[in-house]
């Protein structure tokens, strides 16, 4: 019975203490070489319902041959797709527009005229009005960030606001 035993590793128990054998030391190996990103627990896994599905024809000799080959293919199948993703995220579609070339231009002028508008604040108001408006935070939650009153924040946004609309108000 002990020779049918060690035939192949379909037996549950065999398997079970390969599994707890070799498992952790699979990780490790994964995580080493390609990192946490691709999340090589997953692939650990994968790696042993491959072999649990193949197990009549692996033989526990060549156990861990296979799930280490197995999992640093799906590892390396991961690399591949992530720079396929990579790639596809670089090529950006061209952009059409329905806009006239005058209109884009305006908005061009508008956003440069803007964006100097907002430099030209002082660092407390910009800091504030940003965080106000591009971040969405609450002046209650600015001013926690930046240790000052409400108030203080309410005055920086009233006072950015103001001047903003004094810079841009020619457009």
């Amino acid at each position: 019975m002990s020779e049918e035993l060690h035939k192949n590793i379909c037996n549950q128990n065999l398997f079970k203490v390969f599994f707890k054998k070799h498992s952790k030391n699979l990780h490790d190996f994964l995580y080493y070489k390609f990192g946490e990103r691709l999340n090589p627990q997953d692939k650990v896994q994968d790696a042993f319902i491959k072999l649990w599905e193949n197990c009549k024809k692996v033989p526990p000799n060549k156990a861990k041959s296979y799930v280490y080959t197995i999992a640093n293919n799906l590892m390396l199948n991961e690399v591949a797709h992530q720079k396929v993703v990579l790639k596809h995220q670089k090529n950006k579609p061209k952009e059409h527009s329905n806009e006239s070339p005058e209109f884009l231009m305006e908005e061009n002028q508008y956003r440069k005229k803007l964006e100097n508008a907002i430099a030209n604040l002082t660092e407390a108001e910009r800091v504030a009005f940003l965080m106000n408006r591009t971040e969405g935070k609450r002046f209650k939650e600015i001013a926690e960030i930046l240790d000052i009153s409400t108030k203080a924040v309410e005055k920086r946004i009233y006072g950015a606001l103001k001047k903003l609309r004094k810079e841009i108000e020619g457009l």
